[in-house]
């Protein structure tokens, strides 16, 4: 292992580490016990991306609702359960407005209490519909029959392959013992009996379906099924493995007969009507009134179900799209799929389980090329976010893909790789942070750690926002102190400060005794490094100002801090001789900002900025425009300005706004103008003091041409 280059090295750890993750997914996840958190993600995805199909709207529903029980017993005194007569005008209101198929989630297993002629008047109502599919109910434990009654007919229709399916599948879960079925004077005219039994998956959630049961032999179709032979009954069926046909549509299909519902959307999707409309509009039409549903059009040549959704009569069921869901909306959604012929269909498990490799492969190998926090989070994020983009895509191509497994894939992957890197060079590199932390920038060294080549001489031009300071008065403080005091006051002092400007990104080029020296932009890349250093010096005169009581109970002074910040192009990077360097930076636009820490003396204040680097910090602090300087070693004059706390800048605002009159004054020559209104503020404002003394001496001593700009003499 010696002989490889790092290169190898890392992409060999990489291969280790997607090696164990894969393994360790594919063994949580074939006993299924990744199952339960598998739903959980299933039904994310579905509440995300279910939509309508081809067919949603030609599905309807009429609902038994609250809103139909309160105008039953309010309009009509009727308590429940209603007479079945009443479901006879449904029947009749969808014949007439030429309804394709209707189908009664409703078992009518007891004689009405209304006596047998409520009964056989349902009946007659179904008789002269052909199109209508009554329900049924299988079960493992209930249900009074078990073999067919012969008073009901039987099933018209064959399941072709069904013997050779059951033999070969064993799916047991398909064939009922016992059955509830309705009675005979309903379920003699019923064009199709369909079963209304529906499995949840063991979290109780509904995901899946069987199309049909097997009772006593014969088949019962789901009643989304039967409402479609309802109004198709020649069309064939046959089943194989995988696959349930109806006629040239194939319903993908597990060993059990499940299909996996591909849910439209919340309850509601498929538009739906109150059975009091229904029954009312029925109603009106019978005595030549207008119906009470407007767009009666819309049931034609459609499916409509007829179910319950009121919350008393318990027919309400958890699925993906909403933890209460009418039981009668699972048929539809059955009816659409199958019009749609788009149930969703189960990746085989080898492919998932090539998908898992590839995915562990692809976060292991990611990790080996990469180096640092940024670039590995990058890496982590990605490689968790690409299954589920994956898994999302394949849902929008219509299939289930399971997820969790790819993500306990890439999730042990990534912690192999991280454990193996820690291992190998994470103790060299933490090592190296360690011994050089007390020195440089913590971005200084992750940078050096990436890029160690960088350890030579050389720079780049880069635009840097920098900041100078230095101490007011700092030599006469330090005469008068021992040196173990002084000491210990610019340790305080300094890690103060420096702790500021590294919160805020800034690393700091050197100290100059009190003075320091920090810049930002570099080496890493900030797009708003002009705001970060006014920040951090707004932050550090406030913290100066916060430790200045305590300072001067021991030394007897006030310690207060000038600053100077411009932005503009500077050479960034190591410079020194060959044996001994610094990160440090150097230009115009370096010995600028260390002028404008100077000339806060003309002033009396304590922070400047240049125009350059108010320009860079969109208006992030309130400003005053404190002059326009000519600085030694400069041409061209430069605009400078003080930058307040928001707080500050809103109590002094009228006074401000009086000494930007007078600066205009200034600039314009009005010298005596000027100076009434800066000595009306002198008082208050150390700037307007020195403007008071300016303008007097430039009455005194009149220029030959004037052009605004206040020449500093001294460094």
């Amino acid at each position: 292992m010696n002989a490889l280059s790092p290169a190898v090295k890392k992409l060999l750890q990489g291969l280790l580490a997607a090696l164990i993750g894969s393994a360790a997914a594919l063994v949580l996840y074939l006993p299924g016990w990744l199952d339960n958190w598998e739903a959980r993600t299933w039904d994310w995805r579905v509440r995300l991306l279910a939509k309508p199909g081809k067919a949603t709207e030609k599905i309807h529903l009429i609902l038994l609702d609250q809103n139909s029980l309160d105008w039953g017993s309010r309009e009509n005194g009727l308590s429940w359960p209603w007479p079945r007569e009443i479901y006879g005008a449904v029947v009749s209101f969808c014949k007439r407005s030429g309804v394709k198929a209707l189908a009664f989630d409703v078992l009518y297993t007891e004689p009405s209490k209304y006596g047998v002629d409520d009964d056989r008047s349902f009946g007659a109502a179904v008789a002269d519909f052909n199109a209508f599919a009554g329900a049924a109910f299988v079960s493992q434990a209930t249900g009074a029959e078990q073999k067919w009654p012969a008073a009901v007919p039987e099933p018209g229709f064959r399941v072709g392959g069904l013997e050779q399916w059951l033999a070969g599948t064993g799916a047991g879960g398909i064939a009922f013992p016992r059955a509830a079925f309705p009675v005979p004077e309903v379920a003699a005219n019923a064009a199709v009996l369909g079963n209304v039994h529906l499995d949840p998956d063991p979290d109780s959630v509904y995901r899946r379906v069987k199309l049909f049961s097997v009772f006593d032999g014969k088949v019962l179709p789901s009643l989304g099924l039967g409402a479609f032979l309802a109004a198709a009954p020649d069309t064939p069926l046959s089943i194989v493995r995988g696959a349930f046909s109806v006629g040239d549509r194939r319903v993908p299909v597990d060993g059990e007969g499940s299909a996996i519902l591909n849910f439209r959307g919340p309850s509601g999707t498929h538009k739906a009507f109150s059975a009091a409309s229904v029954i009312q509009s029925e109603l009106r039409i019978r005595n030549g009134e207008p119906p009470a549903i407007k767009e009666m059009e819309v049931f034609r040549d459609s499916y409509v179900f007829f179910g319950m959704s009121a919350p008393g009569l318990f027919d309400l069921r958890p699925t993906p799209v909403s933890g209460v869901y009418p039981g009668v909306e699972i048929h539809a959604t059955i009816l659409d799929n199958l019009l749609s012929n788009d149930f969703l269909r189960a990746v085989p498990v080898w492919i998932l389980a090539v998908l898992t490799i590839l995915m562990a492969l692809t976060a292991g190998v990611a990790t080996s090329y990469v180096s640092g926090i940024l670039k590995s989070f990058a890496v982590y994020a990605a490689s968790i976010l690409l299954p589920v983009a994956v898994c999302l895509i394949a849902y929008a191509g219509g299939f289930w893909l399971p997820l969790v497994v790819q993500e306990a894939g890439v999730a042990v992957t990534l912690f192999s790789a991280g454990v193996i890197y820690y291992s190998t060079e994470g103790r060299q590199k933490l090592f190296i942070k360690n011994a050089f932390k007390q020195y440089l920038s913590p971005a200084v060294i992750e940078e050096l750690i990436r890029h160690p080549e960088r350890l030579k001489l050389g720079g780049e031009r880069r635009e840097l926002s920098i900041f100078f300071s230095d101490l007011e008065g700092f030599t006469s403080i330090s005469e008068g102190l021992e040196p173990e005091a002084l000491t210990a006051l610019l340790n305080e002092y300094l890690t103060a400060m420096t702790d500021i400007i590294q919160e805020e990104g800034g690393t700091v080029d050197k100290y100059e005794g009190d003075a320091i020296i920090a810049f930002w932009n570099a080496p890493l890349q900030q797009t708003d490094h002009a705001l970060r250093s006014v920040h951090a010096a707004m932050r550090c005169q406030a913290k100066l100002a916060e430790m200045r009581p305590s300072i001067r109970e021991r030394i007897g002074r006030d310690l207060r801090m000038r600053i100077g910040i411009n932005s503009g192009p500077a050479v960034v990077g190591n410079l020194g001789s060959h044996t001994r360097f610094d990160y440090t930076m150097l230009g115009d636009a370096v010995n600028l900002a260390s002028r404008l820490e100077g000339i806060n003396k003309q002033f009396g204040t304590y922070t400047i900025l240049s125009g350059a680097t108010l320009e860079r910090m969109e208006g992030a602090f309130p400003v005053r425009e404190l002059s326009r300087v000519a600085v030694v070693g400069r041409k061209d004059p430069v605009t400078i300005y003080e930058p307040f706390p928001p707080e500050e800048f809103a109590v002094r605002e009228k006074d401000l706004a009086l000494f930007a009159g007078g600066l205009a004054a200034f600039y314009g020559g009005r010298f005596a103008e000027a100076e009434e209104v800066f000595a009306g503020l002198k008082d208050a404002d150390p700037a307007a003091a020195a403007y008071a003394g300016k303008c007097g001496s430039l009455l005194e001593q009149p220029p030959k041409a004037w052009d605004g700009v206040w020449v500093v003499t001294s460094k």
